[in-house]
């Protein structure tokens, strides 16, 4: 491995970590029950959702080969499956690279 490899994995790892332990450090003063938490928290969905859509509609790489049918069915399945798991993010996850996996082989 390179070192300019070892560099960046350094960089992005510190500072992932620094924008963490400064996030944790700046919460204890902020109750979840204010307007700015919830603010943040709606950005935050939002800002999820817009990638979700992108990634969906505009896709890159190998998903690009996937029809736009594909994704959508995959998507509203993953959906029913995190309502049935109780909203739990680990199976719908699993779910959908298995079910576009096995979708994408065989249409």
């Amino acid at each position: 491995m390179s070192v300019s490899v070892v560099y960046a994995i350094l960089v992005t790892s510190l500072a992932t970590f620094l924008s963490r332990f400064l996030g944790a450090v700046s919460s204890q003063g902020i109750k979840e029950t204010s307007k700015i938490f919830k603010w943040f928290n709606c950005l935050a969905y939002a800002t999820l959702a817009a990638l979700i859509a992108r990634t969906i509609i505009f896709p890159v790489g190998v998903l690009n080969e996937a029809g736009y049918l594909l994704r959508l069915t995959v998507v509203i399945l993953s959906l029913a499956v995190f309502f049935v798991s109780k909203k739990n993010y680990v199976y719908p996850t699993i779910f959908s690279a298995v079910c576009m996996a096995v979708l994408a082989s065989y249409f």
